[in-house]
Parts: C-alpha cells; sequence; structure tokens
C-alpha cells in the first residue's frame, strides 16, 4: 500500500478550518513523510477521479460523515476504509460511538512510522475479510431469494395439478433443462404468469 486518499469535510475545506498540508499534524504531511503518496478532496465528484490510483482512503471526518462517504466510496472502488481520529473528529464522534460504521482500520496524528505502515498493514487484512464476509452474505440472500421463488412455484404446481411438491420441483427441473434456463427463472416466470392471472380473474369478478 503506497498511494492514499484523504477525505476531508467539504464544509471544514471551504471555510479553510482543517489543517493545511503544512501542517505537522495534517494527515497529508504524516503520511508523506512516511513515503506515501497522498491526494486529498472533499469533493465526491474529484473524489471519482482520484480513487483510481488510491490503494486506501483515509476519513478525516466525524463518523456521522463517514457512513455516507464510506458508501459512496465502494461504490467506486473497493479498498479499505481508514478513520483518521484526531481531536476534532473525535469531539465531533461522541454520539455517533455505537453507529454500524464500514471501517477498516484507525490512525491518529501521533503514530509513529512504524505504527502507521502496521496499521495500513492491518487493515488491508480487514478490508479482505470484510470483502469475503460480504460477497458471502450477497451469495447468501441471492440463494435465499431463489428458494423463496422456487418454493412459491412449487406451491402453485401442486395446486394446480394437484401433485406433490417433488413432483412439482420435477416440473420445473425438467422445464429448466429444456428451455436452458435456470431453475430460479423458470421458478419466477410460473409465479409472475400465476399472478397476472389471479389479478386478471380479480378484476372481472369485482361488482360494478
Amino acid at each position: 500500500m503506497r498511494s492514499v486518499l484523504v477525505i476531508h469535510n467539504q464544509k471544514l475545506a471551504q471555510e479553510g478550518k482543517f489543517f493545511p498540508v503544512s501542517d505537522s499534524l495534517s494527515p497529508e504531511s504524516i503520511l508523506r513523510s512516511n513515503g506515501y503518496i497522498v491526494t486529498c478532496t472533499s469533493d465526491q465528484e474529484q473524489a471519482k477521479q482520484l480513487i483510481i490510483d488510491a490503494d486506501a482512503a483515509i476519513l478525516q471526518l466525524s463518523m456521522d460523515e463517514v457512513k455516507p462517504w464510506s458508501t459512496f466510496l465502494m461504490q467506486l472502488k473497493g479498498l479499505p476504509l481508514i478513520w483518521w481520529c484526531d481531536e476534532r473528529s473525535a469531539s465531533q464522534s461522541l454520539e455517533a460511538c455505537e453507529d454500524d460504521v464500514m471501517l477498516d482500520g484507525m490512525l491518529t496524528p501521533f503514530m509513529k512510522g512504524y505504527e502507521i505502515h502496521w496499521a495500513l498493514h492491518f487493515s488491508s487484512k480487514q478490508f479482505v475479510e470484510r470483502q469475503q464476509w460480504y460477497n458471502e452474505r450477497e451469495q447468501l440472500l441471492s440463494r435465499i431469494e431463489e428458494r423463496k421463488w422456487i418454493d412459491m412455484a412449487k406451491s402453485i404446481l401442486c395446486e394446480i395439478k394437484s401433485i406433490t411438491e417433488s413432483e412439482a420441483y420435477d416440473i420445473l427441473r425438467k422445464q429448466a433443462m429444456n428451455e436452458r434456463k435456470r431453475l430460479v427463472d423458470v421458478a419466477t416466470s410460473i409465479v409472475k404468469v400465476y399472478q397476472l392471472l389471479q389479478v386478471g380473474k380479480e378484476s372481472r369478478v369485482k361488482p360494478k
């Protein structure tokens, strides 16, 4: 990890209230003095370009600002998200200390060089584990959704054809093979057609 993107609070940046680059306690100054390539912004449009070459994002923000920025950055690129905990960001985050925030690590202005290097190293490992967990979660949710459509389709076939669930599943499987489609796609089609037919029936029997 050599290149980092520092995100500042936009309002404070416009007012010139965050540390200037020359300040010895600024994330830019500290990270550059330890051999990192640093770019910084407080603007989301600019972040879209700067994030391309970044290996990590350092968020010099209060916790309530971290959440929307984390979501925004992860939509652009998967990379470690690290909180810069200084006096301002910490004091403004007291009420959000129990919030569920997407972060992989933390840096402070008073860390020594070797502490920064190791903190970033472990943040990278944490990010990989978080991404793996997220991917597994998405796959699980996808399988649950697919199972829902398949169960609904089986129930419809059982009702219409007066057959068992096992027989209904065999029908779905054979139709998927014949049409060279996924089982869930066949099931979804059956459910949606059935629902349309039910809506049509209800509209015909409504009293005028």
